[in-house]
């Protein structure tokens, strides 16, 4: 009676540690989301428009406001031409943007190419929508990939490819000859590209995000997924953006009706306000993660852990094997978390087929008093 892709789903990764961090008390480094609550003026916007504005149906593509604002912010940080009215489309958040993606441009048999590790809800998505992944594994510490792979995985039976920059949990921003090459196949076999850019504003080192969509051949072939949750950090207002061009967004707008329809009218008008009068945040929101990432690098290395490049989002990773912890990363993650009261992500969780097993994902968009007492407890559990 149960369709076979959800029939025997394991409880999520995230959602076994947070658990457990619940349950025992500990620091949470596990799921990534923010311990400071976002920014005051677009939460007193969002309470503002609950009060005074509409609770009833909005636009199925979104409020005008939202989707001009959401074409203006593209337009000034990544120099894309938007058509606020034909290309973009307001949805429940990235996961329900995803879905609407897969559900429209996947027929039953198209051969689905994704990138090893990945996001959970990617493979169960693409599979109920009918297709069949291809893989390709990325590996530390550079997670790239290259000519050879691609032309291994690529053939005339490729219908989409799912790309996922900066890239979740390596902490990756992609390299603008690895976009380059990637447009080439796209473009070689008649591809269309769902990317998904959920972590754009959330790039270090005076890097700066650049979307697929800007390369040659992949204006009319990409589908861009941006969050409001991601930009402005506030994870639980599932407020997401699929830009695409027309034929392309009639095509997700079709899917998408029939999902959520629709997204709380006084979250799209606050997100519109943010996107329109962001202020300094753009700027602010980054450095101070950045200053984050910088203190519980340094203190993780000072502790003896070995900790790989993080060019953006909320996390890095520390190499257990390199730091000479000679335990699988799933093992010291739950020993971690039971007996020292710290909740990381193992990132062979991240992988259906062959996982790197040495690697352990940790948030560091908390506070500093967290980051450090996380320190002291994982230098305990590597002394052990």
């Amino acid at each position: 009676m149960v369709h076979p892709v959800f029939a025997d789903l394991p409880v999520t990764v995230f959602e076994e540690m947070s658990g457990l961090a619940r349950e025992l008390g500990a620091i949470n480094l596990g799921q990534g989301f923010p311990d400071d609550q976002g920014p005051i003026a677009l939460r007193r916007k969002a309470g503002q428009a609950l009060i005074e504005g509409s609770n009833q149906y909005p636009p199925m593509r979104g409020l005008p406001d939202l989707r001009r604002a959401v074409a203006g912010h593209y337009g000034r940080t990544q120099g894309l031409d938007l058509d606020p009215d034909r290309e973009i489309i307001v949805t429940s958040g990235a996961t329900e943007a995803l879905a609407a993606a897969f559900l429209s441009l996947i027929s039953p048999g198209d051969e689905v190419l994704l990138f090893q590790p990945l996001y959970d809800a990617y493979l169960p998505m693409v599979r109920r929508a009918g297709g069949i992944p291809r893989l390709v594994r990325l590996t530390p510490p550079h997670w790239r990939f290259d000519r050879a792979m691609l032309e291994a995985a690529l053939s005339e039976r490729t219908k989409l490819v799912v790309l996922n920059s900066p890239l979740n949990p390596a902490g990756v921003v992609m390299a603008d000859e690895d976009l380059a090459l990637l447009a080439e196949f796209c473009v070689r076999f008649d591809v269309t590209a769902v990317c998904d850019e959920v972590w754009e504003a959330v790039v270090f080192d005076g890097r700066v995000h650049k979307s697929l969509m800007a390369f040659p051949g992949m204006r009319e072939r990409t589908v861009k997924i941006g969050s409001a949750g991601k930009l402005f950090g506030m994870t639980g207002w599932k407020v997401g953006f699929l830009c695409a061009a027309p034929p392309l967004a009639k095509a997700l707008a079709g899917a998408h009706q029939f999902l959520t329809f629709t997204t709380p009218p006084n979250l799209q008008e606050a997100v519109a306000f943010g996107l329109d009068q962001p202020g300094d945040w753009f700027e602010a929101m980054p450095a101070g993660l950045q200053r984050s990432r910088d203190r519980l690098a340094t203190g993780l290395r000072e502790a003896g852990f070995s900790v790989l490049d993080s060019g953006g989002t909320y996390f890095l990773n520390i190499d257990l094997a390199a730091s000479g912890i000679d335990e699988p990363d799933r093992a010291f993650a739950l020993r971690t978390v039971r007996e020292h009261g710290v909740a990381t992500i193992p990132v062979s969780a991240f992988y259906a087929q062959d996982p790197v097993t040495s690697v352990l994902r940790l948030c560091f968009a908390k506070g500093d008093d967290v980051l450090d007492a996380a320190v002291e407890r994982l230098a305990r559990a590597k002394g052990r």
